[in-house]
C-alpha cells in the first residue's frame, strides 16, 4: 500500500429491501494505491455495498466520505465525479461498437461542429491503452475480442473516466490462467498511479496473490478486516461462513469399475475449429474431468453432447448403443442433464420462481394425459429444495431475489429432478462462494455415488483434484492426456501438464 490515507470511507452504511436488511450499520475504508479484498458468501451484502457507492442504489442511513470529505451520490453520474468507476460481472460494453467507441461511451469526442470525431477517439484509446501497457487493436468491435480483452477494456473505460477507485466484481471468473495474470499486471501498474481498487472475489489464491487487505461481511454485517499477511485462509473461511469446519475436498480415491460397459462413448466428435476428433469414454460412477485453458474446446464439447451445438462428425453411445443427438430434448430422453456456464442466460428464467425453474425441465413426467399432478410437482419441488438445500427455503419466490450459489442449487436440482444417468457440468462454481462451492462439490460426490456419471468443466484445479476420478486435458480442441487421478501430484502439477509443460 503506498499510502495510509483513506480515499473511500462509507461509515455504519444500511440497506434494506422490502423490509429485509442486508446491510447493517456496515463500514468499509480503502487507502490510497491499495488493492482491498472484499468477501463474503452470496448474499453477505457486498455487491449491495460497492452498489451503493456507484451510486446504482441509495443507503437507507450511514454517511460516505471521498478524500475526507462528505460525498453524496444518487447515480453513476455522481460516482463517476468522486472518480469512482465499477467493472460488473455483467460486462457494460456495447459489442457492435468499436473498442474505441467503447471506451468514450457517453464522453463522446465532438468537433467543432458538434459532430463525433472518431479520429480524436481512436487517438485517445490508443493512449489509455499504452498507458495501461494493453495492446489492444481500439478500432476492432468489441464483439471479436476473448473475455479477458474484454475485461481490460472495461478497466480502460473506467480509468479514460479518470477513476481514481475502482471497483471489481468477480474479475477473473471466465478467465485462464494467463489471462488473470496479465489482468494482475495491469491492476499492479494502477495502484502505482495511486488507484484505489476494491476487488470483489471468491477465490483465495488470488486474493493472497493481488490484494493487501482483506474486508469480510457475512449476514450484512462486516465481521473482520485485516492485512492479508495477518490472516490465514483458514480463518478467513471461518468469517465468510460462520463455521471453523470447512474444508476444500480432498480427494477420496475410490475406484471406478473400468470393465464394464460405458455409460457414454464418444468417438471422433468434431465440432467447427473447436473440437477436433476426440474420442472418450465415461464410466458407471465416474467423475471425469475435463481441464484446459480458456477456449481450448471443453465448453464446445460439452454442449455439443448435450445437442446444443451440432457436430460435425463423431459417434456417441449410451450403454453401448449408438444414438442420435441432435438437440436437448434427445439429449434428455437418453438420460443426459446439462448444468450450463451462464446459469442467469441459459439455465434459469429469473422472473420466475423456483418451482417454475424445477419444473421446466420436468413437466412430461408430472402430467398424465395433458394433466398435471399437483401432489406430486409439490413433491418433487420440496424435496429439490430440501435435499440441495436452497435458502430460503420458498418455492414461490422469483429466483433472481436468490443469491448466485442458491441460484446455482436450483439449477442442478431441476436437472436432477430429471433422474439422469449422465450429468454434464460446466463451471459449476463460477461466482460462488467457498461454502456453496464446498457443498456443490460434494453434491458431485454424491451424485456420483447414486451411480450416474459426471463430466464436470472447471477451472479451478482444486475442484478437479478434489472430486475427479481421471481428468483429460483438453489442448486445442483436443484430448492431449488422459490421466488417472492418483497420477497427477498436486495442483502445481496439473497446471503444468494444463499448460503443455511435462516434467
Amino acid at each position: 500500500m503506498s499510502s495510509s490515507f483513506n480515499v473511500v470511507e462509507m461509515i455504519d452504511i444500511s440497506k434494506s429491501f422490502f423490509g429485509v436488511k442486508v446491510l447493517d450499520n456496515v463500514s468499509f475504508a480503502v487507502t490510497s494505491g491499495e488493492i482491498h479484498a472484499l468477501a463474503g458468501e452470496n448474499g453477505a451484502g457486498k455487491s449491495t455495498l460497492m452498489k451503493i457507492l456507484q451510486g446504482v442504489y441509495t443507503m437507507d442511513s450511514g454517511v460516505i466520505q471521498i478524500a475526507g470529505e462528505s460525498a453524496s451520490i444518487h447515480s453513476f453520474q455522481d460516482a463517476r465525479k468522486y472518480g469512482i468507476g465499477m467493472v460488473f460481472q455483467e460486462f457494460s460494453l456495447v459489442p457492435e461498437l468499436s473498442v474505441a467507441q467503447n471506451i468514450f461511451l457517453d464522453r463522446e469526442h465532438k468537433n467543432k461542429l458538434h459532430f463525433f470525431n472518431e479520429k480524436e477517439t481512436i487517438r485517445q484509446s490508443k493512449l489509455v491503452m499504452e498507458e495501461l501497457g494493453l495492446d489492444i487493436d481500439v478500432t476492432v468491435k468489441v464483439s471479436t475480442l476473448g473475455r479477458a480483452f474484454q475485461q481490460l477494456t472495461e478497466i480502460a473505460k473506467a480509468i479514460a473516466g479518470d477513476a481514481k477507485i475502482l471497483i471489481l466484481d468477480e474479475p477473473t471468473a471466465s478467465l485462464a490462467k494467463e489471462e488473470v495474470d496479465a489482468l494482475f499486471k495491469v491492476l499492479k501498474q494502477l495502484t502505482l498511479r495511486g488507484v484505489s481498487i476494491v476487488y470483489i472475489s471468491h477465490r483465495m489464491d488470488e486474493i493472497y496473490q493481488i490484494c493487501d487487505r482483506i474486508t469480510i461481511l457475512r449476514d450484512g454485517k462486516k465481521i473482520a478486516v485485516s492485512p492479508l499477511a495477518e490472516i490465514t485462509p483458514q480463518e478467513i473461511i471461518a468469517h465468510i461462513t460462520g463455521r471453523k469446519d470447512v474444508q476444500m475436498l480432498s480427494h477420496e480415491g475410490k475406484s471406478v469399475e473400468r470393465s464394464v460397459v460405458p455409460i457414454f462413448e464418444g468417438i471422433g466428435i468434431c465440432v467447427g475449429e473447436r473440437v477436433n476428433n476426440v474420442s472418450f469414454k465415461l464410466y458407471p460412477g465416474e467423475i471425469l474431468g475435463l481441464a484446459g485453458l480458456m477456449g481450448s474446446g471443453r465448453t464446445e464439447l460439452v454442449r455439443a453432447i448435450f445437442g446444443m451445438d451440432k457436430k460435425d462428425e463423431g459417434i456417441v453411445s449410451i450403454e453401448g448403443k449408438e444414438v442420435s443427438i441432435k438437440s436437448p430434448r434427445d439429449a434428455m430422453s437418453h438420460g443426459i442433464a446439462f448444468i450450463p456456464e451462464d446459469r442467469r442466460r441459459q439455465g434459469l428464467v429469473m422472473e420466475h420462481s423456483v418451482k417454475q425453474n424445477i419444473l421446466s425441465a420436468n413437466l412430461s413426467s408430472l402430467s398424465h394425459l395433458s394433466f398435471l399432478n399437483y401432489t406430486k410437482i409439490n413433491g418433487v419441488v420440496q424435496d429439490a429444495i430440501i435435499n440441495f438445500e436452497v435458502r430460503p427455503a420458498e418455492a414461490n419466490r422469483e429466483v433472481r431475489l436468490f443469491s448466485g450459489g442458491n441460484q446455482q442449487k436450483v439449477v442442478i436440482s431441476k436437472w436432477m429432478a430429471t433422474n439422469p444417468k449422465i450429468v454434464l457440468m460446466d463451471e459449476p462454481t463460477v461466482g460462488v462462494d467457498i461454502g456453496t462451492k464446498v457443498e456443490i462439490m460434494k453434491l458431485v460426490r454424491s451424485i456420483a455415488a447414486e451411480g450416474k456419471s459426471v463430466i464436470l468443466v472447471s477451472s479451478e484445479l482444486p475442484e478437479l483434484l478434489g472430486v475427479c476420478d481421471r481428468i483429460l486435458v483438453i489442448r486445442k480442441g483436443e484430448i492431449a492426456e488422459e490421466l488417472d487421478r492418483r497420477e497427477i501430484r498436486d495442483e502445481d502439477h496439473l497446471q503444468m501438464i494444463v499448460q503443455g509443460i511435462r516434467i
